[in-house]
């Protein structure tokens, strides 16, 4: 098998990796890499010097792309959304909430409250993946 064919190969299955499984560009990195070397590889026969330069290129493909991953930005909750309890909080403890469709560890806001079941909270914060709630009867 000619290097061309290899490197060739090497790349088309990079890319298609980064399509089945995502990395955030970095198969994608080395796959566009891979065909560079490809087209360079008549022009420098050995291999150890392919292999230096697919893995320079991978890396400056790499601080390219990097601009493309979106940022992990916080997810911004809204202020005092309602949400129900489904399991009772002991006071300073965690319970679980229904939040915006969907079941959140949550614990009180107020260390020395405790709130029941299926009683309606106040979201009033986020800490972690855990949601800091205050009963509404404590508010009214």
């Amino acid at each position: 098998m000619s290097l061309v064919l290899f490197w060739v190969l090497i790349g088309i299955a990079l890319c298609l990796m980064e399509l089945l499984l995502p990395t955030q560009f970095i198969e994608s990195a080395l796959g566009i890499s891979a065909f560079i070397v490809a087209l360079l590889s008549p022009v420098i026969p050995q291999f150890g010097f392919q292999v230096g330069l697919w893995m320079i290129f991978s890396l400056a493909f790499l601080f390219l792309l990097k601009r493309l991953v979106p940022k992990n930005t916080p997810r911004i909750l809204l202020d005092s959304t309602e949400a129900r309890t489904l399991t009772s909080i002991a006071p300073g403890q965690s319970g679980r909430v229904l939040y915006e469709g969907n079941s959140w560890q949550a614990r009180c806001e107020d260390n020395r409250l405790a709130i029941a079941v299926d009683q309606p909270v106040l979201v009033t914060g986020r800490s972690g993946n855990t949601l800091l709630v205050l009963p509404e009867s404590e508010l009214q």
